[in-house]
């Protein structure tokens, strides 16, 4: 069984490494892109019998900083 956690900065929140990314682009050429937000993907390896409930745990303990970020699971 397989998860995967899209975590995202929050609206609101300032992303430094997505204004970068922004402004690389921009330098490159790249016209049209008015923002940019950068998150990360984590992918679990979990035994048969995990929960989408366990996994929100994961989060809510570990994963992701609650606080400033969201996150949603993918379970397969």
């Amino acid at each position: 069984m397989k998860a995967r956690v899209h975590v995202m900065l929050k609206n609101g929140v300032l992303d430094p490494q997505g204004e970068a990314v922004r402004h690389a682009l921009g330098a490159m050429g790249f016209e049209g892109v008015n923002g940019v937000r950068q998150g990360k993907v984590i992918e679990l390896d979990l035994n048969e019998g995990a929960t989408k409930a366990d996994v929100e745990a994961m989060c809510e303990k570990l994963l992701a900083n609650t606080v400033i970020e969201s996150y949603t699971v993918e379970m397969s």
